[in-house]
């Protein structure tokens, strides 16, 4: 009898082999890697999802009609994985989904059950952490078939989000092919649209706000007439503005040249309770704030953390922390890393948890399990996980808040400061950032002597941009998108060119696509329509409504609006068209080359990349640029070689700067490591890139930025700049037996 148990992913396979197998066998078939144990148990992996929802007949948008289909027919990583799976779900008894508890997980699981693992009895593992006790009692105490509630919504998420974002991409798509007869790329979605329609909201209240002047008068003092103080003292005035410049100068007139007498000071204690536990957002959030990290790069680096099983799933909205946990224990376990955790050792442990909660998970936690080696950011996040997990047990932090009032004739003015009296909670959690100002011990009478009196002119401020962390935070609290999702949307707007800054401004082609999605299909923006298929998909996980249901009526809805949209299709596509092709030329256009001209991305039809000057054939200055990453504009030139600074953004590896010029003294030692070994984080072109550059003679850089190789037959190229470009695959076939 075989027994399969799929993870989500090889590291997890790895870690469920090590403490659920007795005496395995690391295997590999189509070269992808299984463990098998001398009982029939075997541990295979899937690589995220290995089906993804495609049109049944490609045809014009609004487009229903979806099957499933193996991911590797667009994304070839995922057909070893595939392959392997599909052997064994040939001769396989039980089966166990082993995949990441959330809805994600659940359908990735799901999806291999049912294509590939029909013939066998299905189970299902819960567990939060891949520490080797979990694991081993999740399997153990594993339950029968597979969570239908959760892997319904699942489903249902994967075809509302194809019927909004795929048919929106699709229709925005075309209708600029339809006024302008050039393809441009131009999508949304379910949430992105909602969240980018956020982005635009909050820039036309910055852009309508008028500023209303309001006046603030102080006094500056250094000295009483018995004492000199450490640091000058600010007295403000009770009201903290007047709207009226006539009361503020009559106030100001009335004190000038007077001192200031202290009538009393108020002295009050406060306790400052330890934070609570972190879910996703409150992580991302915290981040941010202390290390700038965006949410996006802070969720997957606490994925790698829980990988490594250091911590439990970070995909949570839970701030509870159960005690079967063992907060003993882990603590213990830490202490022997962190100093921080001896304080907590022999003493009686209460979690201060928050309100929110998730059935799936706990908060986010160290498990206890030490790592072996972390790269610095993780070491950054892993830390302040730690240090938060310790906080939530300290006393609350004793604070003193002090209020010196002082009068200059009848006008009362007052200071105040604060001060840590206990620290408690604050010694286990050095990431708080609280203000400390300690004011001098003043009897009542004392004469302050006033060095300087002010009045000063000011305006109220527009509301502050969304930060990534913020539009997060402001997303879960409209009820957008889910936890696991929320940072993939912001980031996928700044992808698209619809947003920009750390600080989130709203780009010219962001702005033009609202405008015209308000004129012509307002319903793809609405919050409402949004959040209330959210809450529908929330009924089908407790089986309170079914999933053809909820689909049947959001086809409904969406061809209504789509049917209108094609009517104003080419009015659409004109609204468009300007401000793609200006963000495409801005997008392209990386500054001045030496001889006068600009440097430009130049793609050729082959997909290889470089940057050329438009003033060629009279300047032939061109760079190499890396393979396989995300190239950015950063706007800085390097001070050694004259030539933009390019971001480098590589899936699962640091973001690093580079100049473009191969030969620059900022690029001595790339390439080296101790020993003389080449080093894997340099990005060095060579090979056959090298080669093609070394040809980029024939290349033709026209003004619009595009480029081909032009042999005598020009025309034939360049009337292809201007259609489509087809995409091919080689499509891998499936057996007869298990084709979907």
């Amino acid at each position: 009898m075989v027994h399969v148990i799929l993870a989500e992913k090889p590291t997890a396979a790895k870690k469920m082999a090590d403490s659920i197998l007795k005496d395995y066998t690391t295997k590999k078939r189509y070269s992808a890697t299984y463990y098998e144990s001398s009982d029939g148990i075997i541990v295979a992996s899937a690589a995220g999802h290995l089906f993804t929802l495609k049109d049944r007949v490609r045809k014009a948008y609004p487009n229903f009609d979806l099957e499933w289909q193996p991911s590797y027919i667009k994304n070839k990583f995922t057909y070893n994985f595939y392959k392997l799976l599909e052997y064994l779900g040939k001769f396989t008894d039980k089966m166990t989904i082993a995949t990441d508890l959330d809805i994600e997980g659940e359908v990735i699981g799901y999806n291999v059950f049912h294509f590939l693992f029909k013939r066998a009895k299905v189970s299902r593992m819960e567990f939060s952490t891949l520490t080797k006790d979990e694991l081993k009692k999740s399997f153990s105490n594993r339950k029968e078939g597979y969570n239908y509630g959760l892997t319904e919504s699942g489903l249902t998420r994967h075809y509302l989000d194809f019927f909004y974002g795929v048919n929106i991409t699709k229709a925005l798509t075309s209708s600029i092919k339809t006024a302008s007869n050039k393809y441009h790329l131009i999508s949304s979605g379910r949430v992105q649209g909602p969240t980018l329609a956020l982005i635009a909201e909050r820039e036309k209240e910055i852009e309508n706000f008028i500023p209303v002047p309001f006046w603030q008068i102080n006094f500056l003092t250094k000295k009483s007439d018995k004492h000199r103080f450490p640091e000058p003292l600010t007295f403000n005035y009770e009201k903290d503005k007047f709207w009226e410049k006539e009361k503020a100068d009559k106030i100001f007139e009335n004190c000038k040249d007077k001192n200031a007498i202290v009538k009393k000071t108020d002295k009050t204690k406060r306790n400052l309770n330890p934070p609570v536990p972190f879910n996703l957002t409150g992580l991302q959030m915290e981040s941010y704030k202390v290390f700038g990290f965006n949410p996006s790069r802070t969720q997957a680096i606490a994925q790698k953390l829980y990988l490594q099983g250091v911590i439990s799933y970070p995909r949570t909205s839970s701030q509870k922390l159960p005690s079967s946990i063992n907060y003993k224990e882990i603590i213990e376990k830490l202490s022997e890393m962190f100093d921080a955790g001896k304080k907590l050792i022999g003493i009686p442990l209460k979690p201060n948890e928050g309100a929110k909660t998730d059935p799936a998970h706990p908060s986010i936690h160290p498990t206890g399990d030490l790592p072996k080696k972390l790269k610095e950011e993780e070491e950054k996040l892993y830390s302040l996980i730690v240090h938060r997990f310790f906080a939530i047990f300290g006393k609350p932090a004793e604070r003193l808040s002090i209020k010196i009032i002082a009068n200059i004739d009848a006008y009362l003015f007052n200071c105040t400061g604060v001060k840590t009296i206990k620290k408690n909670w604050l010694e286990l959690y050095p990431f708080a950032r609280l203000q400390e100002l300690e004011l001098p011990e003043l009897e009542t009478g004392t004469v302050l002597i006033v060095d300087k009196l002010n009045i000063s002119e000011k305006e109220t401020q527009p509301p502050n941009r969304y930060t990534p962390a913020s539009l997060v935070r402001e997303l879960e609290k409209r009820g957008l998108g889910t936890k696991s999702t929320r940072a993939m949307i912001i980031q996928t707007l700044y992808n698209r060119n619809y947003c920009e800054g750390q600080h989130i401004e709203i780009t010219n082609l962001g702005r033009h696509v609202v405008e015209t999605l308000e004129k012509y299909a307002p319903d793809f923006l609405s919050e409402k329509l949004t959040a209330k298929f959210e809450k529908e998909m929330q009924l089908v996980e407790k089986d309170k409504k079914k999933k053809d249901e909820v689909l049947k009526e959001a086809e409904i809805l969406l061809s209504k609006i789509f049917m209108e949209f094609k009517r104003k299709e080419k009015e659409i596509g004109g609204s468009l068209t300007g401000s793609v092709e200006e963000t495409i030329e801005e997008q392209n256009n990386l500054g001045d080359c030496k001889c006068g001209g600009n440097l430009k991305f130049i793609k050729m039809y082959n997909g290889s990349r470089f940057v050329g000057c438009s003033n060629y054939t009279k300047c032939k200055n061109a760079y190499p640029l890396p393979r396989n990453c995300g190239v950015e504009k950063t706007g800085k030139i390097c001070e050694h070689c004259g030539t933009p600074i390019l971001k480098i953004v590589r899936k699962g590896r640091r973001v690093f700067a580079m100049c473009l010029d191969p030969k620059c003294k900022s690029k001595e030692n790339w390439g080296k490591k101790k020993g003389g070994t080449s080093s894997e984080d340099s990005p060095v072109v060579k090979g056959k890139d090298s080669e093609k550059l070394s040809k980029s003679k024939e290349t033709l850089v026209r003004k619009d930025g595009a480029s081909s190789i032009f042999s005598q037959n020009e025309k034939r190229f360049s009337k292809k700049m201007n259609e489509p470009r087809k995409k091919t695959s080689v499509k891998k076939p499936v057996s007869k037996k298990n084709k979907l």
